[in-house]
């Protein structure tokens, strides 16, 4: 790889410069997080239940002790041999998050549509010890426009990333985030979906600091190196 060299003082200039831009955008960053925060909120009518390693749970018991709940869209269908790639990825950076995220009055957890025997054999497989429960008893996955049905995507009806969706996949991948008030009331405050999630991702984050960053251009598409972790040939 070609690249150009310089003298530590030329290279301490260059830095500098480059400075100035991350410090702005840093400042960009707070102003976006700031209008995040200010987004109005919708109120969760449903009353969703999941199967969780606890037993069956209603959505409001899912925030545990605390207001607000982060949910990853984990894509794996019950009829799907394991987990998606991709999201597992994410995964490797949730074990021993929550403590933290607990001290800022948020519960963390997957949620995926399969059943929770599927997802549980894969979460042993894969060594996380997240909180991971199923949507199968209710609509959520559907409602938060993650998990779709054959006939919404045959007949254009689904939406992806607050477009028509042009995938013919099943199960994407999401963020949300909920919360509730004293009176137990639920609100949905923020989704993400797609590149929205590249910040949520502590290793790629970690990889673009590298001089060959992702280096996924000449790849048939960008993911094609990534494995599980515990597929890779070495």
């Amino acid at each position: 790889m070609k690249h150009q060299i310089v003298t530590r003082n030329e290279w301490l200039e260059a830095r500098k410069a480059l400075l100035l831009q991350e410090k702005d955008f840093s400042k960009q960053r707070d102003k976006l997080s700031a209008a995040r925060r200010e987004l109005p909120w919708v109120a969760i009518e449903d009353e969703y239940i999941f199967d969780t390693n606890e037993g069956v749970k209603t959505l409001n018991e899912l925030f545990g002790k605390h207001s607000q709940l982060i949910i990853y869209h984990f894509m794996i269908g019950d009829d799907w041999k394991e987990g998606c790639k991709s999201c597992s990825f994410w995964a490797d950076n949730f074990n021993g998050i929550d403590v933290h995220l607990a001290h800022r009055d948020i519960s963390f957890l997957a949620i995926s549509r399969a059943s929770l025997s599927k997802i549980n054999s894969f979460k042993s497989r894969m060594g996380w010890d997240f909180n991971w429960v199923s949507s199968a008893p209710s609509n959520f996955n559907r409602d938060f426009n993650v998990s779709f049905d054959p006939e919404d995507i045959k007949s254009g009806n689904a939406t992806y990333n607050y477009r028509p969706m042009t995938s013919e996949m099943d199960e994407l991948v999401g963020v949300s985030v909920l919360t509730k008030n004293s009176n137990r009331d639920i609100f949905h405050t923020y989704s993400t979906f797609g590149r929205g999630l590249d910040l949520l991702n502590g290793a790629y984050n970690y990889i673009d600091l590298t001089p060959k960053g992702r280096n996924e251009r000449d790849l048939s598409y960008s993911m094609e190196w990534l494995r599980h972790h515990d597929r890779y040939e070495d």
